[in-house]
């Protein structure tokens, strides 16, 4: 490990130099870059110092606990040798996590889909909840939704919603949800009072950029319909919605949420290129992924994550084993400690994998 901080070091102090000299500095995008390369080894290069600096001073400590005759003396450097070592075993626990390969997506806008599963109704509303208690996570993080598919039942419950959170490092915050959500609860048309069990299906995508991903023409069929909703003249006359198929994967997106015909096709290419790129991603690293299954779960759709139980007012994280009796609290989008543990197991799982 020390042997990679010291190139590491080696390039950050290189990097420094870059960053003084006039011709970097003239050049927008190459200091952009060289910047961004900075501040990702500052955090790693601050804590190695940190880590040399403990082991510097327990040797002295020791050294001095060898030379002295001074019992109280001997005493004193003895607390400062356990704090070194305590110091030691921080920084170079910290300093494992800050060289963990990073997530390429991480910064990246995420899409979420969510679909009712099995429940009908109760299902369809269950959705619902969801698909609010993500917006407003978002909205506390101040990033922006754009919704691309929202189509629901008569009940507001959902058949589908899928929309796109846009800000710095969405995908790491959301990239956890992925997976089936049980639902426990009555449901009002229940007149026994008997609870009923249901799910929702939730998948959440890194945005795909164009560099990413190249799809032809020729592998997009494109249909265009008009808007299903409430009526009135637009969605009589116009045919503004969208539904692009792509051929060689069967893989299909709609979009009719906005009037303008140009806006639902960049809105239904930018979601289908993101799901026929997670769909070969998938099948690339479907071997790999069986024999590195991490803690926190595959993030499989099929995969059972969470169980939202409403007598007892609780969340159960299954992956990790996380209650949480916060139910209501949850739901408004208050699922930052959970995602906070699913994001520590998840690099406790990495750990464990370089051990």
């Amino acid at each position: 490990m020390f042997e990679k901080v010291e190139s590491l070091k080696v390039k950050f102090y290189d990097i420094e130099k870059q960053l003084a000299d006039p011709e970097v500095i003239s050049s927008r995008d190459l200091y952009k870059k060289i910047t961004k390369e900075h501040s990702a080894l500052a955090p790693i290069i601050e804590m190695y110092d940190l880590l040399k600096a403990a082991e510097t001073e327990l040797e002295d400590s020791l050294a001095e606990v060898r030379a002295s005759k001074d019992a109280e003396m001997i005493e004193l450097l003895k607390e400062d040798i356990n704090s070194c070592k305590d110091r030691i075993e921080n920084c170079s626990q910290d300093l494992k996590l800050l060289l963990l390969p990073k997530d390429p997506n991480d910064d990246k806008n995420v899409v979420i889909e969510v679909r009712a599963g099995a429940g009908g109704d109760e299902a369809a509303l269950f959705g619902a909840r969801l698909v609010r208690m993500y917006q407003m996570f978002a909205d506390k993080n101040r990033w922006t939704i754009e919704t691309i598919t929202d189509s629901r039942n008569e009940l507001g419950g959902v058949k589908e919603v899928v929309f796109t959170v846009i800000g710095h490092g969405a995908y790491s915050r959301f990239k956890y949800e992925s997976g089936v959500h049980r639902v426990q609860r009555v449901p009002e048309t229940e007149s026994q009072g008997r609870i009923h069990t249901s799910t929702a299906t939730v998948a959440v995508l890194p945005e795909v950029e164009d560099l990413d991903i190249d799809i032809q023409e020729k592998e997009l069929k494109v249909d265009r319909y008009r808007s299903g909703g409430a009526g009135g003249q637009h969605v009589n006359k116009t045919e503004s919605a969208i539904r692009i198929t792509h051929l060689p994967t069967g893989i299909v997106v709609t979009c009719e949420n906005e009037r303008s015909q140009i806006k639902n096709h960049e809105s239904a290419l930018k979601v289908l290129k993101t799901r026929v790129f997670d769909h070969f991603e998938t099948l690339k690293n479907k071997a790999m992924a069986d024999g590195r299954r991490s803690q926190v779960g595959t993030g499989d759709r099929s995969e059972r994550i969470r169980t939202y139980n409403f007598p007892q007012g609780r969340i159960t994280d299954h992956r990790i084993g996380c209650t949480l009796y916060s139910l209501e609290n949850f739901l408004d989008g208050n699922i930052e400690e959970m995602v906070n543990q699913l994001a520590v197991a998840d690099q406790n799982a990495k750990l464990a994998m370089t051990e």
